[in-house]
């Protein structure tokens, strides 16, 4: 996978529309936005613009109406800002970053019981059990 565009948090929320309701015009994900967040439907137009020159986004123009398509998955966005989380404060290791959680009982039972299954379904599997 190529290094994807960096894109802000604000530009982040406008994808997560997208992603969700792709193919998706203009007043649509204005809308969408306009009830979970405080910009103006100028703001929301600027970050879709943004996107579209960082080559996040592809545009259809349908009359009068532009219809937006992602040039990027969701899940390839998320696996390298996953990576890069990890590089950046735990040297690329996730059991640092889970060692941290725990000491800081950041973690609910469930969610260390979730962590267990996860682990034991992957090494059954075949996947690497050094975590």
């Amino acid at each position: 996978m190529s290094k994807l565009p960096q894109i802000s948090e604000a530009e982040f929320e406008v994808m997560k529309i997208i992603w969700k309701y792709a193919p998706i015009n203009t007043n649509e994900i204005t809308e969408r936005l306009l009830k979970t967040t405080s910009w103006r439907p100028k703001t929301i137009q600027t970050l879709i613009k943004r996107l579209v020159t960082k080559g996040v986004l592809s545009y259809e123009k349908q009359g009068r109406i532009f219809v937006y398509t992602p040039l990027v998955k969701e899940s390839d966005y998320i696996s390298q800002e996953s990576n890069s989380f990890l590089d950046r404060f735990f040297n690329g290791h996730l059991s640092a970053m889970v060692s941290s959680y725990l000491e800081q009982d950041q973690l609910s039972k469930a969610e260390i019981d979730a962590l267990r299954n996860l682990l034991s379904n992957n090494v059954n599997k075949g996947g690497d059990a050094d975590v």
